[in-house]
């Protein structure tokens, strides 16, 4: 791809306007949603004359879903509901995020709208506390799409330095890594950690333990965090889970998963059940771990590069090379949780968390 101009704004100028004061009892609220790929987020902005203090108090909206692919023009209004709020990073003060899901003319969900079954799933389910952590890998690329830090023409050095590096030849952009995890915290995610992955400009953070239907929420809101830190540094966040081909890694976004019965004393048994659904439909599962239905986890799930092969399930104690790992200290307590590597760094939270609780939980 031919080099782009480097264009930047004023940021002493945008400071100057953000700084203006506003009536105490006016908020602006950017409405977020998923949009027809499965994969990307939208967001718009509007005024509200009051500070909410839950999602169910605000008004729904809608917008032009002939843009986002998801309507056709002739009936392209699709409905915004809003269903989780957080604080703004970005703007501060009283003004929110307004995770939103969307719906079609009819009121019916639109075909990317997964949290509508994921929470049936997790209303039925509520009774056993599914606890979920994600860890979402991710590459921090520049504007050409070239992964940021690397040789324009060329490669780093091979993989082994990187993981958890320090040091200016090592990693990549631990600003903007930094500004993500902070945005997230002031935000009220359960951000609870982030390195440096194996891939040079490669990076991971996790969210969790998060209960049910959030794990899904703080998910999404972190991902639309992520895109936005990264504008306001000029560069590009790609979830593709296999961005570079050859001898680099790709990434995921490994799920943790428990129920209170597997936290519990002895609970490897049910750890030890749990695993055994999961190996009688793993197909399904496969399908709901990418937005292509496993055709982006081709890529990724070799057997090769810390991953287990897309076509044969496997479990493991300590192996990073299997489809489900028990850590080794989960081994040892004899309680705790598993860790599902499956699903690839571009996945749909919603769908990832309902399939694995619809599979151990309600065993459909």
């Amino acid at each position: 791809m031919a080099d782009l101009p480097r264009i930047a704004t004023n940021k002493t100028v945008y400071d100057r306007f953000m700084r203006l004061p506003l009536d105490e009892n006016v908020s602006q609220l950017t409405y977020i949603w998923i949009d027809g790929t499965g994969e990307y987020l939208r967001s718009k902005t509007r005024t509200h004359y009051s500070i909410p203090k839950t999602a169910e108090e605000l008004p729904v909206w809608n917008y032009d879903g002939s843009s986002t692919y998801q309507a056709e023009g002739s009936n392209s209004d699709v409905y915004l509901y809003p269903v989780a709020i957080y604080k703004d990073p970005f703007l501060e003060g009283n003004n929110r995020l307004v995770l939103c899901d969307t719906y079609k003319y009819n009121k019916k969900p639109t075909d990317t709208n997964h949290r509508a079954s994921c929470l049936d799933a997790m209303t039925k389910a509520k009774d056993q506390r599914p606890w979920f952590g994600m860890e979402q890998e991710y590459s921090i690329l520049d504007r050409d799409l070239h992964p940021f830090g690397w040789p324009k023409s060329g490669f780093p050095g091979p993989q082994g330095p990187y993981y958890c590096g320090v040091g200016a030849n090592k990693v990549f952009a631990r600003d903007v890594v930094e500004s993500h995890y902070r945005a997230c915290l002031y935000a009220g995610i359960k951000i609870c950690g982030t390195n440096a992955e194996v891939m040079p400009a490669q990076w991971e953070y996790q969210v969790g333990p998060s209960e049910g239907i959030s794990m899904g929420d703080e998910l999404w809101v972190s991902r639309y965090i992520l895109h936005r830190v990264a504008e306001e540094f000029g560069v590009v966040i790609s979830l593709d889970p296999k961005p570079i081909p050859g001898d680099w890694n790709g990434a995921g976004c490994h799920t943790n998963f428990s129920t209170k019965a597997m936290r519990e004393e002895n609970g490897i048994i049910d750890i030890e059940k749990a695993i055994d659904r999961l190996s009688r439909h793993h197909l399904r599962h496969i399908k709901a771990y990418d937005p292509r239905e496993g055709k982006d986890n081709e890529r990724r799930l070799t057997g090769h590069h810390e991953t287990s092969s897309i076509h044969d399930f496997s479990a493991g104690v300590a192996n990073r090379g299997c489809s489900i790992r028990i850590p080794r200290s989960v081994a040892e307590e004899r309680k705790g949780y598993l860790e599902d590597r499956r699903p690839s760094s571009n996945c749909d939270a919603y769908r990832v968390t309902e399939v694995i609780v619809r599979t151990v939980c309600l065993e459909e």
